[in-house]
C-alpha cells in the first residue's frame, strides 16, 4: 500500500479522511490501482471469515470502531496478527469513505488478488472449466463465481476485455466464493492455442444452436464457453466448440441474464456428480 509503513499486527486508530491508508484502501475502488498494486478489498466479516477458511493472507484490516468485540471479530483480529497485516480501528466518517454506499460493513480486508499464470498442463478425468469471453457486467461475473464454487468447477478463465472479478460489485456479488475459485486471464489467441490441446468436450452455449442443453449428457473433462451480455460468443470462440447447445425458452425474451444461463449449464454438466 502506498503510504508510511505501518506498526504490524498493532491497532491503530484513525479518524483522518486525508490519512494516507485510508485513502490507498478507497483507491483500490478502481481497477487501474488494482492492477498496479495487485491489490483488492472485500467486505463484511463473512466473505473475510471465508477467506481465512481458504488460506489466504491479509494485507489489512479495517474495522468500525468499537466493533471489535464478539468471537467473529477477535477471530478476524487474530488471523490478522498471524498475517502480520494492517489493522486500522477506524471512524463512521473514515468507515464511509472505504465502505460501499449501499449496506455498508463494519469490517473490510485486503489482499493479494491471485491470477493462475497458465492453463493447467494437465486436465483431471473430472475437470470443469468455464470460459466467459468479454463479460461486461460485475454483478454477472460475481454470481458466475459463487456458482462456480457451488459446483465445484476447477476454475474461470476470462476471454479477452472482461470486467475485473476483483471490483468491488464482483467480489460482493460472489459472496466470498472469490477465495476459492482459481482465475485465469487470457487473449483470445491464447485461449485458442490452448483449447487445442483439450482432452474433452468444448460446448459453447448459443442462441443459434440447435441441440437442447438436456438433450444428451456431457463428456468430461468439460470446457464450457460463454459469451458476453448481448453479442454472446465471437466467431472465432465459437468456431473452438465441438458441441453447441441452447437453452429452450417459451416466453417472448429470446436470451437468458447471462449470470442465469451459465448457471443453469453448470448444474446440467455436473447432473449425474452432484447428489445430496
Amino acid at each position: 500500500m502506498p503510504h508510511a509503513e505501518p506498526r504490524r499486527g498493532k491497532v491503530r486508530a484513525i479518524t483522518s479522511l486525508q490519512n494516507p491508508a485510508v485513502k490507498a484502501i478507497r483507491a483500490l475502488e478502481m481497477r487501474k490501482v488494482r492492477r498496479q498494486t495487485g491489490l483488492f478489498a472485500a467486505e463484511g466479516a463473512s466473505l473475510l471469515l471465508m477467506a481465512r477458511q481458504a488460506g489466504w493472507s491479509l494485507k489489512s484490516l479495517i474495522m468500525l470502531a468499537g466493533s471489535g468485540q464478539g468471537a467473529a471479530a477477535e477471530a478476524l483480529l487474530a488471523w490478522a496478527r498471524r498475517s502480520d497485516a494492517e489493522c486500522l480501528e477506524v471512524s463512521t466518517a473514515v468507515l464511509a469513505k472505504v465502505a460501499a454506499k449501499d449496506n455498508p460493513q463494519t469490517v473490510l480486508g485486503v489482499f493479494e488478488q491471485r491470477w493462475l499464470s497458465a492453463p493447467p498442463p494437465t486436465v483431471p478425468a473430472e475437470a470443469l472449466w468455464l470460459a466467459l469471453e468479454g463479460v461486461r457486467d460485475p454483478g454477472n461475473l460475481g454470481t458466475i463465481i459463487r456458482t462456480l464454487d457451488a459446483v465445484g468447477a476447477s476454475g474461470l478463465m476470462l476471454i479477452g476485455n472482461t470486467v475485473d472479478p476483483y471490483a468491488r460489485e464482483a467480489v460482493r456479488a460472489s459472496m466470498g466464493s472469490i477465495f476459492n475459485v482459481a482465475l485465469l486471464r487470457l487473449s483470445q489467441a491464447q485461449f485458442l492455442a490452448w483449447r487445442a490441446a483439450w482432452p474433452g468436450e468444448v460446448v459453447a452455449a448459443e442462441l443459434a444452436a440447435q441441440e437442447d442443453f438436456r438433450a444428451r449428457p456431457y463428456r468430461c473433462p468439460v470446457l464450457l464457453l460463454m459469451g458476453s451480455e448481448g453479442p454472446g460468443l465471437s466467431a472465432a470462440l465459437g468456431a473452438a466448440a465441438s458441441r453447441r447447445v441452447k437453452i429452450p425458452m417459451a416466453g417472448r425474451l429470446d436470451s437468458l441474464n447471462l449470470a442465469v444461463a451459465t448457471a443453469l449449464m453448470l448444474y446440467e454438466i455436473r447432473r449425474e456428480r452432484l447428489t445430496l
